[in-house]
């Protein structure tokens, strides 16, 4: 009798402690050579590093090793303002189709990394956390058109996220 209010106890912090919105979605897997390239930061809600981020691009490359080199820069303050770059490596989670990914910008620590969505095509893809806190839209082209920038963004709804600090990333290029 003495371990059932323990239970309970147990089962309230651990209900306390679930998203209310349940699992991200995810496709059933991602080609990971296929996925792998440079990605342009579309809209976000920013860690505080990348708060003020303009012309931010991703890289992945896939390592030997099956680990993901990560290469994140952008230009902080202004379209030509200083070059940030940040290179965490990311290994991907076994059994989840690669699309779960401990991202560990430095040891012992990794973040939750989760490609909610991604298109048929790879041109499109919404990075995700299960805490649903932070949030990266990304294309293989620095601008969308507005309709579909429109339907990615109800899609980030969807999945639970409160999008009152949902920014678009300024991209401006010169060459585009």
């Amino acid at each position: 009798m003495q371990r059932l209010p323990l239970l309970i106890t147990l089962a309230l912090l651990t209900s306390a402690c679930a998203n209310p919105h349940g699992p991200l979605p995810r496709p059933a897997e991602v080609d990971l050579n296929r996925f792998m390239g440079d990605w342009y930061v579309i809209g976000f809600i920013p860690l505080y590093p990348e708060r003020h981020a303009h012309n931010g691009v991703e890289s992945y490359t896939l390592t030997e090793e099956g680990t993901i080199a990560v290469t994140y820069r952008f230009n902080h303050g202004s379209p030509n303002g200083p070059v940030k770059t940040y290179r965490p490596t990311a290994k991907p989670v076994a059994g989840t189709g690669n699309t779960q990914w401990d991202m560990q910008f430095f040891w012992p620590f990794s973040a939750d990394y989760r490609i909610a969505y991604v298109s048929k095509d790879y041109s499109e893809t919404i990075i995700a956390r299960q805490a649903r806190d932070y949030v990266w839209l990304m294309a293989r082209s620095p601008t969308l058109p507005p309709a579909r920038l429109q339907a990615l963004t109800n899609k980030i709804a969807a999945m639970g996220y409160d999008l009152t600090d949902f920014t678009l990333q300024p991209q401006q290029w010169p060459e585009r």
